[in-house]
């Protein structure tokens, strides 16, 4: 099983496969994840714990499963024998061999869990998204407009098997809904459920109304807050934090919610075609949403560590997005447009001036492709953010 596009992640999990003795490796169910690592660790066992047969030995002779797979094996899907955590842990502390199991995984509250209760501090964790921007254009898969681009997603299945975004999203959730929701909730009525996936698809780029997501759907505000833990475990959404350290105590504490995939939201939404979204009311939301679940899968995919956020006053000033340096911020206004004006810059520049003495680096992502370097200003063309991460 050859893959389509070179990830930008196989470096830095090749780097740490000789400095620890196990590699974890979350995201997405699609993402990839099995493909990259049969690529990777060519010679290591690959055992899928999403098989019966295997899974039932795992679970009722652990000892017996671990010493017939003892070395160089890829366990997928390892959240399914969570009791395997435990003896993994024993068997490292004892060979110290490094590189000695690979673990991947979808669900990434269970997989996490183990982690953080049985293998921390000997685990390199990676997550792995659909493709970013740099992959596709490395491998001449990016699209002209932003608009196409955002229809059609980032899931490498749209690329290698040349599928209908449609038809591929429709089948996603399907699936999505029928086995990891059903496994992490006790839902009766899915069809309540797939109705708040939709709602959450409306609040997309925006600030996170918890009791609207209620209401609308007839449950409880703790039931609404447990879906939105399962949708971000699973990776369908994300929340970005605001930032509100010093300057102005009137800012905003709520979290905005964004999608991982735009082609997953777009199809949510009902919108097929560029040519329906460049006319859509949520056509900002949804550019916002790409640019900044790119700057989430260059941070995972080149293992960067950085930390964003957005910030926002009660006067409803507004940093897109931001991230704070060593000696001030980086910030950044996030346009559809395809023309760049004047009073496109001008919250980064009242930012700047709130934020006096610390320096702030200022930059608008557009939906145009030229960039330009100005005076005190950085534009940058969608195609182009890689430029200001990497």
């Amino acid at each position: 099983m050859q893959q389509l596009v070179n990830r930008n992640i196989i470096k830095h999990i090749q780097d740490q496969k000789s400095k620890f003795p196990i590699i974890a490796l979350t995201g997405p169910r699609q993402s990839g994840k099995t493909t990259l690592l049969k690529n990777i660790f060519k010679d290591y066992r690959y055992i899928s714990l999403e098989n019966p047969d295997v899974r039932a030995f795992a679970t009722e002779d652990p000892n017996g499963f671990l010493n017939e797979y003892n070395d160089k094996v890829i366990f997928d899907e390892v959240q399914r024998v969570p009791l395997l955590f435990s003896y993994l842990q024993s068997i490292v502390d004892e060979s110290k061999i490094m590189g000695q199991f690979i673990l991947s995984g979808s669900q990434n509250f269970h997989l996490m869990r183990g982690i953080t209760q049985s293998l921390a501090g000997r685990v390199a964790l990676f997550k792995l998204l659909p493709f970013d921007l740099t992959e596709l254009k490395t491998n001449n898969l990016l699209e002209d407009s932003y608009a196409t681009a955002c229809v059609k997603g980032f899931y490498p299945a749209i690329y290698d098997r040349d599928i209908q975004p449609s038809v591929y999203f429709a089948n996603y959730i399907q699936t999505y809904v029928e086995k990891d929701v059903t496994e992490l909730l006790n839902i009766k009525d899915l069809r309540t459920f797939r109705t708040f996936i939709g709602l959450c698809a409306n609040q997309a780029g925006q600030l996170l109304n918890l009791s609207s997501l209620a209401n609308d759907c007839n449950i409880s505000q703790p039931t609404a807050k447990s879906w939105l833990s399962v949708l971000e475990s699973s990776y369908i959404i994300y929340l970005l934090q605001p930032y509100y350290e010093n300057f102005n105590k009137r800012l905003v504490k709520t979290p905005k919610l964004y999608f991982y995939d735009t082609g997953l939201l777009c199809h949510l939404l009902k919108i097929n075609t560029s040519e329906a979204l460049t006319k859509n009311r949520l056509k900002g939301n949804i550019f916002e949403n790409m640019v900044i679940a790119e700057f989430q899968k260059q941070n995972y995919h080149n293992y960067l560590n950085n930390e964003y956020y957005f910030w926002q006053d009660s006067n409803a000033n507004e940093i897109d997005l931001l991230e704070p340096t060593s000696d001030g911020y980086s910030i950044f206004e996030i346009k559809a447009t395809q023309t760049v004006t004047p009073d496109l810059f001008k919250n980064m520049d009242k930012f700047e001036a709130n934020a006096n003495p610390k320096k702030v680096e200022k930059t608008l992502i557009y939906g145009g492709l030229e960039n330009q370097k100005r005076s005190k200003h950085k534009v940058l063309s969608w195609k182009s953010i890689e430029q200001q991460l990497i």
